[in-house]
């Protein structure tokens, strides 16, 4: 079984090796204001232009007197940045006699994850000055076992990646040592770590150091201005991730897979706060829903409606009912019913619905096919968003919001009667797009762009749906 222990402890000290490494190089260089250039570098991937390109080359390039000359500047204009995200430095508040060293370290941002990002970003600019990073092509599936002359470059990638813990540089075996590493690898990366190299693991090891590295300092970037204006506690979904995270006192207190929209159904990003929880809720499906799904089902199979428990009403509110047959029959033109799924075990909707006001529909919610959340890729529903760990949510609605406790206590063993719970306060919830990031073990993550989202042109990082042809040719997808 794959093990998410052992990833991070072999990730993270072959990254630690690669880092001491990028700090040597760095560290031979005439750059002798290292805090504030790589902020400025952080700066630049994220937001490129002319000005920061040429901070960076006067402090990594020009002369100790030429620096001196600009340090103002190059300080001003890196704190003006982070104030126009609102992200809090303490280079604001610091004393005009501090030393050059200590006014570079206050224009950083102080979030937990700096640091550790800009390892990250030392790492793959190291890669991207010293590495002649070509495009990998294989004619089929590569499997455990599998012979191909490739096999040495990408064991090569993944040793300086980061993935492999020793380097296997005269192999054109597919090995079980590099198996695991690749599995490593595709873990990383939101795949599915069955060791198979396929179009969407080559999409990722293609990707050049210089554009892993902008897509991490535009995520970053991103992310903490983000973060830096929201109120506590609240839930962030970020979708491209496929994880909820609730937040309180400044602590992840629940973490949860979920299930987001499909591309041509997408979750929209917005923010809401959700006033009401439902238990036992019904499921008034959706004209889009009803449309594609749900009459494409009654066509060929008529008694779907009652077997899936299923009401039919007409505008006026009164309940229609007709055979198989007749709902076959209705089913092929216009369709002018609403249709109400009761509770129940098979409720799209599960145990419980989280409302919040929006005009798209979107809410979360429980699912009844908790086989789903197993799936690497989880952009598979109509855009509303499906919670692994529901109860352990409703359990923390229950003890610190919902007023009428008494009741709801009463309902838990009730599994037909739909209620409605009211908040003594709302909970803010923000649907985010987020697709790269260092996590707790110090391990870069990336992650599609499951609804191609990310510029293009600015940072010419597709996503593996729309990979190269002559990477993919002859491959199923993987």
């Amino acid at each position: 079984m794959f093990s998410k222990h052992k990833l991070s402890i072999n990730v993270s000290i072959v990254a630690i090796l690669l880092w001491s490494i990028s700090s040597f190089v760095l560290a031979d260089t005439d750059d002798i204001y290292p805090n504030l250039t790589q902020n400025l570098q952080l700066q630049y991937l994220a937001e490129p232009n002319a000005q920061r390109a040429h901070y960076l080359a006067i402090l990594q390039t020009g002369s100790a007197a030429k620096s001196l000359e600009y340090i103002d500047l190059i300080q001003q204009s890196v704190a003006t940045f982070w104030r126009n995200k609102k992200v809090p430095i303490a280079f604001d508040a610091i004393e005009s006699s501090a030393s050059l060293l200590e006014k570079n370290i206050a224009l950083e941002p102080a979030v937990d994850d700096y640091l550790s990002v800009i390892n990250a970003l030392r790492k793959l600019m190291w890669l991207s000055q010293t590495q002649d990073w070509q495009v990998i092509t294989v004619d089929a599936l590569l499997r455990p076992g599998d012979s191909d002359p490739n096999i040495k470059l990408i064991n090569q990638r993944l040793w300086l990646l980061g993935d492999a813990s020793e380097l296997l540089a005269d192999e054109v075996v597919y090995q079980p040592a590099s198996a695991e590493s690749v599995k490593r690898f595709q873990f990383r990366h939101g795949l599915k770590p069955d060791a198979v190299i396929g179009p969407k693991t080559l999409f990722w090891l293609n990707q050049t150091p210089l554009q892993l590295a902008s897509l991490l300092a535009k995520s970053f970037v991103e992310k903490t201005a983000y973060l830096s204006q929201l109120p506590q506690p609240y839930l962030l979904i970020n979708i491209p991730a496929f994880q909820m995270v609730l937040v309180d006192d400044n602590q992840v207190v629940l973490s949860s897979k979920v299930i987001v929209g499909k591309p041509d159904r997408p979750t929209p990003l917005m923010t809401g706060q959700i006033s009401n929880i439902i238990i036992n809720p019904t499921w008034t499906v959706p004209r889009q829903i009803l449309r594609q799904d749900i009459l494409p089902q009654i066509r060929h199979y008529g008694d779907y409606f009652a077997d899936k428990h299923f009401d039919v009403f007409d505008y006026e509110g009164n309940r229609v009912n007709k055979t198989a047959e007749q709902w076959q029959q209705a089913a092929i033109g216009r369709f002018p019913y609403r249709v109400v799924q009761r509770p129940g075990g098979d409720n799209a909707l599960g145990r419980y619905k989280f409302h919040f006001n929006n005009d798209q529909s979107i809410y979360l919610h429980d699912t009844p096919n908790r086989t789903l959340f197993s799936k690497s890729q989880r952009d598979l529903s109509s855009g509303c968003v499906r919670i692994e760990k529901v109860q352990q949510l409703a359990d923390w609605f229950v003890n610190h919001l919902v007023i009428d406790k008494r009741t709801w206590n009463r309902l838990e063993s009730n599994y037909t009667q739909t209620q409605w719970f009211a908040l003594s306060a709302s909970l803010p919830v923000h649907m985010v797009y987020w697709r790269a990031w260092v996590d707790e073990q110090y391990v870069i993550q990336y992650r599609d762009d499951i609804y191609q989202l990310t510029p293009k042109a600015a940072v010419n990082l597709l996503s593996h749906q729309g990979a190269s042809k002559d990477i993919v040719q002859g491959l199923s997808v993987n």
